[in-house]
């Protein structure tokens, strides 16, 4: 499932990463993996839609600005065993569904995946340390979310009060619902996914370092105006 507005730039990579770990051999043998792709279309004015199209994609839309409203929009449109949430901007590993299957028959209740930018520099590893603090507190992992549909609704989803770090908090309640009945929440580190530099190429590398009063309302998850600036009205 996958949440995107005005990404005709980007989508195609992603969506050409799906196809390519669905024809990935999986832990038996060869194999194509059932995927189901869905599209979340948020206020998009450009080509997004046509190019999933293309890809054989199946597509909701929603206007609102509200990150939890658009995963959720997708994810009730999957009809699969299996959730996996992977943004627009971001492309999997040809070993993502091989992965993912492999640790759920190990008992894993779902978890994220390791995060590579697609380019380094210090200001964009200094914030990657913000993120890693983040990560290691709460001892979870976001970036792409795989989840069996069942846990998926029996944690009501994306809590749709939040505009923001929604995906801290689901990753929070899945380790929590996980520990609670004997499974460990899992990192697909053998797997990880490469997302884009766009937000530290348009604002700068720099910039939540130097701004740390937008990061921390960005941080309480119900500051529409710092989610606007940094989310939901981001130019493409």
């Amino acid at each position: 499932m996958i949440p995107a507005r005005d990404e005709e730039r980007r989508i195609a990579a992603c969506l050409a990463s799906i196809r390519a770990a669905a024809a990935f051999p999986g832990p038996t043998g060869a194999r194509d993996y059932s995927v189901e792709i869905i599209v979340a279309l948020n206020r998009c004015t450009d080509r997004t839609a046509e190019i999933a199209h293309k890809f054989g994609a199946h597509m909701v839309e929603t206007d609102a600005k509200n990150l939890s409203v658009v995963r959720n929009a997708g994810a009730r449109r999957v009809t699969g065993d299996v959730i996996v949430t992977i943004d627009a901007d971001s492309v999997m590993s040809p070993n993502t569904f091989a992965e993912i299957e492999r640790h759920l028959k190990r008992g894993f209740v779902g978890g994220g995946a390791m995060i590579k930018p697609e380019r380094m520099s210090p200001g964009i590893a200094a914030a990657g340390v913000l993120l890693a603090y983040l990560a290691l507190r709460y001892r979870v992992s976001a970036g792409m979310f795989w989840v069996p549909r069942a846990v998926y609704e029996a944690l009501g989803g994306f809590d749709e009060s939040l505009v923001s770090v929604e995906d801290i908090d689901f990753a929070v309640r899945l380790r929590r619902y996980g520990r609670e009945r004997g499974k460990r929440f899992g990192t697909l580190w053998h797997a990880p996914i490469i997302t884009s530099c766009r937000k530290f190429d348009h604002f700068g590398d720099w910039f939540l370092l130097k701004n740390l009063s937008l990061a921390r309302d960005l941080l309480g998850g119900r500051d529409q105006r710092a989610a606007n600036q940094f989310f939901y009205d981001f130019p493409r």
